[in-house]
């Protein structure tokens, strides 16, 4: 392999390794306005938006044990990486081909498993990770709030009876 592509490779390399995730898209009919828009709306959520030539990136997945991605390594390909949150790119992405009615996605690669771009239209309906944290907090920290109230509960019941008691005897 030239010096030239183990470079371009090894760049590819590095930028696959920056999530545990990676999202193919088609490039061709955005402009270079919408694309750096596109790159500062994925840079809020820690994310980055690559061109990458298709047989570079064939040989970086290759080498980082991705799933085999040549079926969709045809036309001007895209990679997005980076970030904590898969599902919020997702939506970023989606929300982008749709008002944009330019680019799609083509694949994307969750961990091991390869999503087709209807897998990413399902990621990206999920809530963001900081919501799931929350609810998961909410749902760990019902029966820890459930339980003191059944604890309360006894203490209150004999000061009311107790108060009920004092107020009949204040009104005799």
């Amino acid at each position: 392999m030239r010096d030239e592509k183990k470079y371009l490779v090894e760049e590819a390399g590095s930028h696959l390794e920056k999530s545990d995730y990676v999202f193919l898209t088609n490039f061709e009919r955005i402009t270079v306005e919408e694309t750096s828009e596109l790159r500062e709306t994925l840079a809020k959520e820690g994310a980055e938006f690559h061109v990458v030539k298709n047989s570079v990136l064939d040989v970086a997945a290759k080498d980082r044990d991705l799933p085999d991605l040549k079926e969709w390594l045809a036309g001007p390909t895209a990679i997005v990486v980076g970030g904590n949150d898969p599902s919020g790119v997702a939506k970023i992405l989606r929300k982008f081909c749709k008002l944009k009615d330019k680019n799609d996605v083509k694949v994307g690669v969750l961990g091991d498993k390869t999503l087709t771009a209807e897998d990413v239209k399902i990621l990206s309906d999920l809530p963001s990770i900081e919501v799931l944290k929350a609810q998961l907090l909410g749902l760990l920290n019902q029966p820890a709030t459930q339980m003191v109230s059944v604890l309360n509960a006894v203490p209150t019941s004999v000061v009311n009876v107790l108060q009920a008691k004092a107020d009949q005897e204040g009104d005799n």
